[in-house]
């Protein structure tokens, strides 16, 4: 729906915004963190410090120095709206958003325009990251009104917070046909004062559409069945690029749940059309620009549909969400080609985005010394330099390295410049260049090392060093769970000492806290925040088979289901009822960039409910999976986490149970197999029938009540709704149980 048209007409100017804008993706170059900002492009070379300065968001930071007079969100700007009647402007981006930075140079670093604003609108700048309910709702009415969105979101609201006009990215002065910023300005604040019934009324009727939207109050339920996979897979088949993998055309995101989703129903059906699709998405993307060939992890998303030329930032949660799915397709299908890209996305984690407490810092952004890109581009002949012509000649051809440059760009500074990216294989480059794979490959570990050493040394792109507790709990996900596939222990104590970090630096009062920096957390969390962490703690468990991560998950859980739970509509709230009142109380279930709040919700509340015996937790999600039932079965691929969910509760989890002696060589062998194999429906939990807690044990999991070693050897239990088969004291037959229907 779109709604602009009237509010336009009545402004009496079309106001259409750019289309250039961040689709939660492009990144800029953050300035710098300093006692002051001067604009280069302003003869007074003024210094202005505004509220922002007290923040500790670096998005927000970097704006604190503008001579527009910007407020955090929160009660003295909501306030002073009201006082002084007036309208607020309300600019919403994020750190690595590289139109943020352009709308921030040319706009709000601008004397006179900031002057326009601060004499019309109460102006507040929101980061995105630390506050996605008031994205989620003011990107909705964007929507509404201009057909599309993106970052940096600029959006007018009364002081009662109704938006009544919104856009992305605006240029500052009038081009192309197209209204400037203050053309827009003036228009909103002639609208305001002119025409203020109208702008009411419009406002009014937007929060309406936009509320009817976000909380699916009076949408129909349904249940899920086993008929609702194979229709997902068939509208996946649907849109997939069988050329260069993926769903849709160019700009071509990474879709982990949908990958997902199709590894699990060939799982089932063992239809090769469907691990094709998975698999052919897999190689593209790691074989493309889209991969730091040389660093490991992916960057945000491809401009392109062939994966080659990215947006250069790399966001944590789609690292720890692409190493999930690197890690399952492993499991899968043995390739170690899967296994390497999860390891290089783990350890480029571990190497460049550790928070020196054992966290992880949010994001890495595109730009360096004022290019996107730079960092991570080479020329031709600056590898011949380094590594000499007969090995250059050797990188070149594996890395499809051209003298005049290998993509083209709208940038100028881009010409002849190189993305490292493979369009052949290992095979046919050997071939060609008359070596053995092996010996290939052989060759070029030391030259990657030597490049990387190098681009080491440039100017690194600029670090959004938030600690964000939703994803952190992704990669605490990805670590634990590449902890037991790849048989990496170090995985497991990073996850253990990330997870550390959330009990002791996120939790407040019994509070679980949004976001942290430099040794402040604040903000409560929301439902991602929770449903996220639930899971984490609950691969935590099964990494380490440490209780507390169980007991914190529970209580987590626990928390949950009392403060976000509606009981009307039966699924869950994006904010909690300890959150302030806003327009609209969203109820996520859409999977995005990052999944909805209740599709992992769903999904972490039925593993606690196998593991713990919790009825109470089963039916939550069985109610968040029917309110999300219709959704699925109308546009399945905004639902693809949900459907994993689905899976888990459609097709009944294996219950795994190994009882042993941890220290033992027989233990550590079948604990290893239980997670050798691609069995994503599963809850694993560990026994030493000796210790001195073993009833206890047993009634926190009913699972492990009774469970014995078998003639003092390790042994597993394969159970499914707690009947179990024959318990087992081979590593073989313990497969074969977990491979059965």
């Amino acid at each position: 729906m779109r709604i602009n048209k009237p509010l336009a007409l009545f402004m009496g100017i079309l106001l259409v915004p750019f289309t250039t804008s961040c689709d939660a993706v492009e990144a800029p170059t953050p300035e710098k963190e300093s006692p002051a900002v001067t604009d280069s492009h302003h003869a007074d070379k003024a210094v202005y410090i505004n509220d922002l300065i007290h923040e500790t968001s670096p998005y927000l930071l970097q704006h604190a120095h503008n001579p527009v007079e910007w407020y955090p969100w929160g009660e003295e700007a909501l306030q002073k709206a009201k006082d002084e009647d007036k309208p607020i402007f309300l600019s919403i981006g994020y750190s690595a958003c590289h139109w943020c930075h352009v709308m921030a140079h040319e706009s709000f670093e601008d004397p006179d325009i900031a002057a326009v604003m601060n004499e019309h609108f109460i102006n507040i700048k929101v980061d995105r990251e630390e506050r996605p309910d008031l994205d989620d709702i003011y990107m909705s009415a964007v929507v509404a009104l201009s057909g599309s969105g993106g970052w940096p979101m600029s959006v007018w609201l009364t002081p009662d917070l109704k938006p009544f006009y919104g856009g992305t990215y605006y240029p500052p002065t009038d081009r192309y046909g197209r209204p400037g910023f203050v053309t827009v300005l003036n228009a909103m604040a002639d609208a305001w004062k002119n025409k203020r019934d109208e702008v009411e009324t419009g406002a009014t009727g937007l929060v309406t559409h936009i509320s009817k939207q976000l909380t699916g109050a009076g949408a129909p339920r349904g249940q899920v069945s086993e008929t609702i996979f194979p229709e997902a897979v068939k509208a996946l088949k649907a849109t997939y690029d069988e050329t260069n993998g993926g769903w849709g055309n160019a700009p071509k995101f990474p879709s982990s749940p949908s990958i997902a989703v199709l590894l699990r129903d060939y799982a089932r059906s063992e239809d090769e059309a469907t691990l094709a699709m998975a698999t052919h998405t897999l190689d593209q993307m790691a074989d493309g620009g889209m991969y730091d060939q040389l660093g490991g992890g992916f960057h945000r998303y491809s401009v392109d549909a062939q994966w080659l030329v990215p947006h250069f930032e790399k966001m944590l949660y789609d690292n720890g969400q692409l190493a999930q799915i690197y890690l399952e397709a492993y499991q899968l299908t043995k390739k170690p080609r899967y296994a390497k890209i999860a390891r290089e996305i783990l350890d480029y984690e571990l190497r460049d985005m550790r928070d020196e407490l054992g966290a992880f810092h949010s994001t890495e952004d595109a730009d360096s010394e004022g290019e996107e890109g730079k960092f991570y581009l080479w020329t031709h002949s600056e590898i011949i330099a380094l590594l000499g012509e007969e090995d250059g000649a050797i990188f070149n051809a594996y890395y499809n390295v051209k003298e005049g440059g290998n993509f083209s760009s709208h940038e100028p500074y881009h010409t002849g410049l190189n993305i490292l990216h493979l369009t052949r294989t290992p095979a046919e480059v050997a071939t060609e260049l008359g070596l053995s794979v092996e010996e290939l490959e052989a060759q070029m570990v030391p030259m990657r090392a030597k490049l990387f050493a190098v681009r080491d040394k440039r100017v690194r792109p600029a670090l959004d060093d938030k600690v964000l507790t939703s994803w952190n709990s992704l990669l605490i996900t990805a670590l634990a769970q590449g902890s037991r596939i790849l048989d990496e222990p170090r995985y497991a104590k990073a996850a253990t000492e990330a997870g550390t970090f959330i009990l002791e630096h996120m939790m407040e009062d019994g509070v679980l806290l949004r976001t942290h920096r430099h040794g402040k957390s604040h903000l409560p969390g929301y439902l991602d925040d929770y449903s996220y962490t639930v899971n984490a703690f609950v691969d935590l468990y099964e990494a380490t088979f440490d209780t507390k991560w169980l007991e914190a998950a529970d209580r987590l859980a626990g928390d949950m289901v009392s403060h976000f739970w509606d009981t009307e509509d039966k699924a869950f709230f994006f904010a909690s009822d300890k959150h302030e009142n806003l327009i609209v109380r969203a109820k996520p279930n859409h999977d995005g960039a990052e999944p909805a709040g209740n599709s992992m919700a769903a999904l972490g509340l039925l593993r606690l409910a196998k593991l713990l015996d919790n009825a109470d937790y089963y039916n939550v999600a069985d109610e968040v999976l029917q309110s999300g039932a219709p959704f699925m079965e109308r546009g399945p691929q905004g639902y693809m986490k949900l459907l994993c969910a689905a899976d888990f509760i459609v097709y009944p989890p294996k219950e795994i149970a190994i009882a042993g002696k941890a220290d033992r060589d027989d233990t550590r062998a079948m604990v290893s197999a239980t997670f050798a194999d691609f069995v994503p429906n599963k809850v694993v939990a560990f026994v030493d029938p000796d210790s001195k807690d073993v009833e206890a044990l047993g009634k926190t999991m009913p699972l492990l009540a009774f469970k014995t070693m078998v003639d003092g050897k390790a042994t597993g239990y394969v159970c499914k709704n707690f009947a179990c088969e024959a318990p087992v004291t081979e590593v073989a037959k313990l497969k074969t149980l977990l491979q059965g229907n």
